[in-house]
């Protein structure tokens, strides 16, 4: 079972590394790859040490995975070269993720639509990951017909130049800008550029990811995606109005039995989810559970995840894990 990570000296790549010894992936060979400034460096995995390679030896290596996480460019140009021989590639850019014959894949949600033949397989959002795990076991039981969005994510959903710009900050440092404006001790309401009808880039993945994912092209769903200067995970305040009457004990029951999802929810103890909750561990968090008056059948939902983990790296492990119990390669 070889296995190349392309992308192996990012945050996510790291992640990625991270999580494949913690699962015990089943490894023989690991093939890290990074850009050509990088190769022939080594990188630690499992107490071993293994040489940073070029893509293109990579390629040459054949290996049965291949875990993506170097950017758009770098996937629509090299993905199908993988593909082409025999490589299964998870891709955790936004490159493959609403192209029409490409699967966008959460494990708990849509793992069953995945068969041997596809080769370039997408790895969602962050922010949709989380959302969509949540999701799912509601629209299950009540159809959903409206969601709102708000999200307050992380620093390092941006990666290494903004976690440096906010620790910059905090300590009084001049330094290199990830952002136009500070993060810390403030938030952004921008993630991403903005598009012609006034979404941002980051919002309009959110509502065309969670249509495809969930296989509900009509979903009424707006986003607001906000940049908070916190490390651990993503937070999202979400509102959503079902088609029939909504019960709560129905709610509770759906979200605790659904796989991911850990329920954090005792206001009286003031229990719920915040990124320190789920820094460093794959759980769909939601809490905050409660009926909106303002609207018939409607109900809010508190979430967080870790954007590295379940919404980045964990997210792609499973699909790898999955094509594996499957014996599709």
């Amino acid at each position: 079972m070889r296995i190349a990570v392309v992308g192996a000296t990012g945050l996510v790549g790291q992640k990625m590394l991270q999580v494949l010894a913690e699962r015990n992936f089943p490894i023989t060979e690991l093939i890290p790859v990074a850009s050509e400034k990088s190769v022939g460096k080594e990188i630690s995995y499992n107490g071993k040490k293994y040489p940073i390679v070029s893509i293109q030896n990579a390629i040459n290596l054949k290996p049965q995975i291949a875990l993506f996480s170097a950017g758009g460019n770098t996937s629509l140009e090299w993905a199908p070269k993988f593909a082409e021989v025999g490589t299964t590639v998870i891709d955790n850019s936004s490159a493959w993720r609403m192209h029409p014959d490409k699967k966008l894949i959460v494990p708990e949600v849509n793992a069953q639509a995945l068969t041997k033949d596809d080769k370039i397989i997408a790895n969602p959002n962050c922010s949709t990951i989380q959302l969509v795990v949540a999701l799912k076991p509601l629209n299950d039981i009540n159809p959903m017909i409206r969601v709102v969005v708000s999200t307050y994510q992380s620093v390092t959903g941006t990666g290494v130049k903004a976690v440096t710009q906010m620790e910059n900050e905090r300590n009084g440092i001049q330094g290199d800008m990830a952002y136009k404006y500070p993060i810390d001790m403030n938030l952004i309401p921008q993630i991403d550029v903005f598009l012609d009808n006034g979404y941002t880039k980051e919002e309009q993945k959110i509502i065309d990811e969670t249509k495809k994912i969930l296989g509900l092209p009509d979903l009424k769903i707006t986003t607001t995606t906000v940049r908070v200067p916190v490390f651990g995970g993503h937070s999202e305040s979400v509102n959503i109005q079902f088609k029939n009457q909504v019960s709560l004990a129905d709610v509770y029951s759906s979200l605790a039995k659904f796989d991911g999802i850990k329920v954090l929810d005792n206001p009286s103890e003031a229990l719920y989810p915040m990124p320190i909750t789920a820094h460093d561990n794959d759980y769909v968090w939601v809490g905050r559970i409660r009926k909106d008056d303002s609207a018939e059948n409607a109900i809010n939902l508190w979430i967080v995840s870790d954007n590295l983990r379940k919404g980045a790296a964990t997210n792609a492990v499973q699909i790898a894990e999955y094509i594996v119990f499957s014996k599709f390669i």
